[in-house]
């Protein structure tokens, strides 16, 4: 019978242990959680270059390209409303957006929503996102062209026109420590 016992109380264990497991998986992670700091998380490009050219639309539809912003410094982020780490970042990018925008240095959110501007005002509107422009690459060109792996993707490109960073998932773009990493980057 004691055999028997510690059968059962073992399988007992194992059952709550597995349970225990599968409840801290299943869990959502707080935002906090899913951004890397953007120290650990940025990849520095051997030979800075500018990025392939894309187009991009503005919410009223009409196109854009980086050359617009020549002499400036810029985050450039792929990303979506429907894409999780995406939306885990944003708030941080909307903080350093403005952050940033003092030291001439802009953030480019592209969205490649399907459903548009409207999706895109609406997330904002949701989130209380205030201080990102709504901008749109519906059919995922600068995802292609810079051969990103997924999103979110960021690109850090100085004021001379070069890449000279990338950022692959969410990372918190809103920290003391990134905001000096992407004035430094950004050549500002």
């Amino acid at each position: 019978m004691l055999h028997r016992d510690r059968v059962i109380t073992r399988r007992r264990a194992l059952a709550v242990g597995g349970t225990l497991a599968a409840a801290l998986v299943a869990r959502k992670p707080r935002a906090a959680e899913t951004l890397d700091p953007l120290s650990k998380a940025v990849q520095m490009f051997e030979h800075p270059a500018p990025p392939p050219p894309i187009t991009f639309l503005a919410a009223d539809g009409k196109p854009h390209t980086l050359a617009e912003f020549a002499g400036h410094g810029m985050v450039v982020n792929l990303w979506a409303t429907w894409c999780g780490p995406c939306v885990a970042e944003m708030a941080s990018l909307d903080a350093a957006s403005r952050a940033l925008a003092p030291a001439d240095i802009a953030v480019l959110p592209l969205s490649s929503d399907r459903g548009g501007a409207d999706a895109v005002r609406a997330f904002f509107d949701a989130h209380g996102i205030k201080g990102l422009p709504v901008l749109l690459d519906p059919k995922s060109a600068a995802v292609q062209a810079w051969n990103a792996r997924g999103i979110p993707t960021s690109l850090i490109i100085d004021r001379q026109g070069r890449a000279v960073a990338k950022v692959e998932g969410a990372a918190d773009w809103s920290s003391p420590a990134a905001l000096v990493l992407v004035r430094k980057l950004a050549g500002s």
